[in-house]
């Protein structure tokens, strides 16, 4: 078996999964059927909680390179402004939130970004390389066929990742429904192009029709007249994929002429497509990211979700495959169907709100930033508290600047950067366990300025175990509680293949 894992699909989804297995030292291949790189920017959206994965991943700081934050938009009627304003206003950071805001950078990118991080780990993506069939079993692995250069290659591994998106050949091998609709009705024409006579730093917008529908213009950080253009088109007019049609439409809307598009990068015609895989998983395959939920444009959730569902997913296989109970794959499924019901609901409300024409459609807040997203109605959250409040198992574990043995700065996720388990102990009487990474707040690691204690409010004698995903797993006072916890979770203490990357204070 040359390797363990195979990933169909190397969009973000797939990339991260990857990642979580190379950096463990699990053997994984990546095979997409494209025979080039995205060169589209696509989900462009990096939510807050996204940002705390990839800096775990660390990429962070290319990311934030990359990218500019939410630009000021304005409406125009010709020439005139008829309004201003963002989707929602730059907060500053807080000390258990550090990236409060959404950035924007084009997906093309971020998997450029994500590429060559697992080509450090010394994994490349195999292009030209189509996943035709798979066959498995219940006990020894998965049997797949690859197809490329008119040949075929069959290749034998544990486990199969069907990060292949909204048409996957591995849900549809499996006979899994997509449960949902589309809209034939409304059409959206998003494209990337270069464009003269505007300001890089706004995004411009037109309405078309009386208002029922749109031209806008949203700036990239590729280039400093880069955009990504969206459209409705003008109603009963067929759209057509080319620069001239999208030129016409923009004087037909703005009634200008002085604003030109050039260099056409990217183009594409969306419908609303929204559907949800009846279930993630079949035996030793399981879906991710598109292959199990698509969802509209509004909000920037579908990239998003479909990196954690990578991160989510990596960590278990890699466990299992190191000896962990084969049963902890179970709780990807329980874990990540909620989520992405919950995310859809959110991204789908917002499109009709956009569809509807309402005031607040273009407004954002809290629920598209994904920070408050937890598993605490899944297996994996145990918290033995009577009368828990506020932070709970299965919620995101905040980060909190503390002070080191030296009186260094160090920030909780610091500590929690690589693939490691994390332990705080609050307290010298909080249970400990030499099978993870362990620390206690205030002796060795300084509460200094009382944030960790404000954010995880539990009491003296409390150890919080923190999971590889940054999730909290565990809030016990209990050794026993402890030690049959980790029983579930790993099989011995691991051996670091990637023990993490600094994390700048």
């Amino acid at each position: 078996m040359n390797a363990e894992v195979l990933i169909a699909g190397a969009g973000p989804t797939g990339l991260t999964a990857a990642i979580e297995l190379a950096r463990r030292g699990v053997a994984v291949r990546i095979v997409d059927r494209a025979d080039q790189f995205s060169v589209g920017s696509r989900g462009d959206g990096m939510q807050p909680r996204t940002q705390e994965v990839l800096e775990d991943l660390g990429v962070l700081d290319q990311i934030r390179q990359s990218g500019i934050g939410a630009p000021l938009m304005r409406m125009y009627a010709g020439d005139e402004v008829t309004w201003e304003g963002r989707m929602a206003e730059p907060v500053d950071p807080r000390p258990d939130v550090p990236y409060p805001n959404a950035w924007f950078v084009p997906q093309w990118r971020t998997e450029q970004i994500l590429r060559e991080r697992l080509a450090d780990l010394g994994v490349r993506v195999e292009l030209s390389t189509a996943l035709v069939g798979f066959e498995q079993d219940a006990t020894t692995g998965v049997t797949a066929t690859l197809e490329r250069d008119g040949g075929a290659e069959v290749v034998r591994v544990s486990y199969l990742v069907g990060a292949d998106g909204g048409r996957s050949v591995v849900r549809k091998t499996l006979g899994i429904s997509f449960v949902g609709e589309t809209d034939e009705q409304v059409r959206m024409l998003l494209a990337d192009v270069r464009t003269d006579g505007l300001n890089h730093d706004l995004g411009h917008g037109w309405m078309l029709d009386d208002g029922r529908a749109f031209f806008g213009f949203t700036p990239l950080a590729s280039g400093p007249d880069h955009y990504v253009i969206a459209t409705q088109g003008v109603a009963g007019e067929e759209p057509d994929l080319s620069l001239d049609y999208l030129q016409r439409t923009l004087e037909k809307a703005s009634g200008r002429t002085d604003i030109r598009l050039h260099d056409l990068t990217w183009i594409t015609l969306w419908r609303p497509n929204i559907r949800m895989a009846e279930r993630f998983r079949d035996g030793r395959v399981f879906l991710a990211g598109d292959a199990a939920h698509v969802h509209p444009p509004t909000g920037g959730q579908g990239l998003n979700t479909g990196i954690q569902d990578g991160y989510n997913l990596g960590w278990k296989l890699a466990a299992v495959l190191g000896g962990a109970p084969a049963e902890l794959l179970d709780s990807y499924e329980a874990e990540r169907v909620p989520v992405a019901e919950q995310v859809l609901g959110v991204s789908t409300t917002l499109l009709k709100k956009h569809l509807d024409g309402d005031a607040d459609a273009n407004q954002r807040g809290e629920e598209t930033q994904q920070l408050g997203l937890s598993y605490r109605q899944g297996p994996l959250a145990v918290d033995d508290r009577s009368n828990a409040t506020g932070l709970v198992a299965g919620d995101r574990a905040p980060d909190a600047p503390c002070l080191d043995a030296d009186g260094r700065p160090v920030r909780l996720f610091e500590l929690f950067v690589g693939p490691h388990w994390t332990l705080l102990r609050f307290g010298s009487a909080a249970p400990d366990n030499s099978a993870v990474e362990s620390y206690e707040i205030g002796s060795g690691i300084f509460d200094a300025y009382g944030h960790a204690a404000r954010a995880y409010d539990v009491p003296a004698g409390t150890s919080v175990l923190v999971r590889p995903d940054g999730y909290v797993g565990l809030v016990t006072s209990s050794a026993a509680t402890l030690e049959a916890y980790l029983g579930r979770v790993i099989a011995m203490e691991p051996e670091l293949s990637d023990p993490g990357r600094t994390v700048s204070a």
